[in-house]
């Protein structure tokens, strides 16, 4: 728990370190995939997903959501440039466009010396297909000040720096699992897509299945079981995910298809985790085609300040039941009319998603009632989404694309790329 009363711990709260991990896919003028190879090779910023013509920018670590936001649009544009080249476009949404068929998703290709990731790709193309690969979205990585924690740290029982830091990551990614559906809530923005991901060959109808988010749904980005994890150190942790590759459940722990990971100091692998905690890792935010740069600044503001909410929450200690319900509490957040959703609490208690959204805004209000201005602004801005939610990014986005999702889209990535064209 941060001790937010302390006045040192309270001048440095707001301080952070933000990355943005942003998947977008190149297609034809026409809608279609691309299929030349990617143009990017040697770039570390600018690397591929699962499939050629899936970019995927990484931006550098930022201490503001200003400044990483910034960062992002600056790589979005620098791919804009180069593909207009090639008479390509850069796809807004998470989900696709036009698709053919299954051999129109062009796996990435590497060299020799990094043959194995293309058998990787193999091998999740073989299990999940390659429709579902197409999906797209922002991963959020974030770690709080370490001048922050310092101080923090400092009012603790904590003998060592390092197993603070530790222990507090792991508890908020224990509270992360539990109340992390309210950023699927607030930032799905893919309720329609082209037919052609359902109907083989079938171009330019498009398709509404009820969800606000495909990716985050029941049809989207999950394995085919529920992991439990072990918070109780980052060993354990570790362990808990090698367990199910050892068990021919994952390929490699880079498949464990949670919206939550915690990163470890130094190369992303489990061994690493002795090292200690780097930072934590948020998938479900969707692109959003209503922003050139394909999020909301205020989204991502608030997504930090309910990490700061929560890391400051009495310590939670997760049973498997609680685990297995909060994965579902995800997959019901991805749903479009929410009105007839329904989560279950960790105390088991059914209850209306928007109330429990509602109430954990209020707490938050309450918790940072000592700051003003921006940080209640964003806080509001939020909570309208769930008191009127034809202000959600899934309404707006069905109502302007929902009769023509192809052929609009293909006007929003026309103009979007021009913008960048023209600040060259």
């Amino acid at each position: 728990m941060l001790h937010i009363w302390n006045t040192s711990v309270r001048n440095l709260l707001l301080k952070g370190n933000f990355g943005l991990e942003k998947e977008s896919l190149r297609i034809k003028s026409d809608g279609s995939m691309a299929h030349t190879p990617d143009p990017f090779t040697g770039n570390r910023n600018i690397v591929r997903d699962f499939c050629e013509n899936q970019t995927e920018i990484n931006t550098d670590i930022e201490n503001s959501p200003e400044a990483v936001v910034s960062a992002l649009y600056e790589f979005t544009k620098e791919i804009q440039r180069r593909i207009a080249k090639d008479d390509e476009l850069l796809w807004p949404f998470s989900n696709p466009a036009f698709i053919k068929d299954e051999n129109d998703i062009p796996i990435a290709v590497f060299d020799e010396e990094h043959r194995s990731s293309t058998i990787y790709r193999n091998s999740l193309s073989d299990r999940y297909g390659r429709y579902k690969m197409t999906l797209s979205g922002i991963h959020v990585n974030f770690s709080f000040a370490d001048e922050l924690l310092e101080e923090d740290f400092k009012l603790s029982s904590f003998k060592d720096f390092r197993s603070y830091k530790d222990e507090l990551y792991l508890d908020l990614a224990a509270k992360l699992s539990i109340y992390g559906w309210i950023i699927t809530v607030l930032t799905a923005a893919s309720p329609v897509l082209d037919s052609s991901y359902f109907e083989k060959g079938v171009k330019g109808k498009t398709t509404f299945c009820g969800m606000a988010s495909v990716r985050c749904s029941e049809l989207g980005y999950w394995n085919y079981f529920t992991p439990i994890f072990d918070f109780s150190s980052i060993e354990n942790y570790a362990d808990s995910i090698q367990k199910y590759v050892d068990q021919g459940l994952l390929k490699a722990p880079s498949e464990l298809y949670f919206p939550i990971r915690l990163k470890p100091v130094g190369e992303n692998t489990l061994e690493n985790f002795k090292n200690g905690i780097s930072h934590i890792e948020l998938r479900m935010v969707d692109l959003n085609p209503l922003f050139k740069e394909g999020i909301n600044i205020d989204d991502l503001r608030f997504i930090q300040l309910l990490l700061i909410y929560l890391v400051s929450k009495p310590k939670l200690d997760l049973s498997v039941r609680e685990q297995v319900q909060a994965e579902q509490n995800f997959k019901s957040a991805a749903h479009y009319d929410l009105k007839t959703v329904k989560l279950i609490t960790p105390e088991g208690n059914v209850r209306s998603i928007v109330v429990a959204a509602l109430e954990l805004i209020r707490e938050m209000k309450e918790y940072f009632s000592i700051f003003s201005g921006e940080v209640m602004r964003v806080l509001e801005f939020e909570e309208e989404k769930l008191i009127d939610p034809e202000k959600r990014y899934a309404w707006i986005i069905r109502r302007e694309y929902g009769d023509a999702f192809l052929s609009k889209g293909l006007e929003t990535s026309r103009s979007y790329q021009l913008e960048a064209l023209k600040n060259c």
